[in-house]
């Protein structure tokens, strides 16, 4: 009986290992199954076996070479500013969930990229655009945010926004812009500010249309005056930093209405300008406070 003992063993195991093999050759044979790598015979295994191993033989005079190393004072080159213009947006650009970033691009743009369909948030700043045309936006109608602080602006084409029913934000900040052209009746925030500006510029009726603007920047350019007919929307006016000589008492109020409060308004900036503001005590009656400025 002690003798069997280890016959009995190894024959358990043999039948063990034999269950195995075929329990691993089944799965093999399942996973292979939409291949068609199914063996029926020991040939069939061998000649497979014989095509796998030559799928992975490479042939390496088939790669390509390697990629050298630069030389050492080797100067990468860039494409010019023209082939730049010919990139699509998106590679020049990063385009992200309808938002184009296209801030300090190398080499730098000259003009209003290319906008994909459906863009509302376009940051291009600090670039080298010169010109806003008519065209850059005017099949852009899902625009809501704008900046193109921190370029070469100098001139826009009359309604080169006037295609924006949607926009909301606009950024014109350190340009180099004289004049205003008019603006999207929908803006709540408006910044000009670091311009050249003058009050011939500016349309006397530039901002009275604008409803729901409630910050209005225009510091450090050279208007002469207040604009006339801020919107009662208005929360935030910055207009320090210019040539303001004069205030009257329709500036901000209503000169023949001493009940008459701008509820809305918060902060107006006037430092910086030749004004002396205490000399026009009546001009700010409707304020809840005071204008921030020189009163002696």
């Amino acid at each position: 009986m002690s003798k069997l003992k280890p016959l009995i063993f190894s024959l358990i195991l043999v039948l063990w290992v034999i269950l195995a093999a075929v329990t691993a050759f089944t799965l093999d044979s399942e996973h292979h199954n939409n291949e068609k790598d199914i063996f029926r015979t020991p040939d069939d295994f061998l000649t497979a076996l014989e095509a796998k191993k030559q799928e992975t033989i490479i042939d390496y005079e088939d790669l390509p070479p390697a990629d050298t190393e630069p030389a050492e004072n080797e100067v990468p080159v860039l494409p010019t500013p023209k082939e730049a213009a010919e990139l699509p947006t998106c590679l020049l650009c990063v385009c992200l969930s309808g938002s184009v970033y296209c801030e300090e691009v190398v080499p730098v743009i000259t003009a209003v990229p290319a906008l994909p369909k459906e863009t509302a948030y376009l940051y291009a700043r600090y670039n080298k655009i010169a010109k806003i045309a008519q065209k850059d936006f005017s099949e852009i109608p899902t625009l809501r945010r704008i900046d193109l602080t921190g370029n070469a602006i100098s001139e826009i084409e009359e309604g080169a926004f006037s295609k924006l029913p949607q926009l909301e934000e606009l950024s014109l900040a350190e340009n180099r812009l004289v004049k205003l052209p008019t603006l999207p009746t929908k803006l709540t925030l408006f910044n000009a500010n670091h311009n050249r500006l003058r009050t011939r510029g500016v349309k006397a009726n530039a901002f009275r249309k604008l409803v729901n603007l409630s910050y209005l920047y225009l510091a450090n350019n050279e208007l002469e005056a207040v604009p006339p007919h801020l919107p009662e929307s208005l929360r935030v006016l910055h207009l320090q930093n210019n040539n303001i000589t004069a205030i009257t008492d329709e500036t901000f109020c209503k000169g023949n209405n001493t009940r008459y409060i701008r509820t809305n308004m918060d902060e107006i900036r006037l430092e910086g300008n030749p004004i002396i503001l205490g000399k026009y005590p009546n001009s700010f009656t409707c304020l809840k406070s005071l204008p921030m400025g020189s009163y002696f």
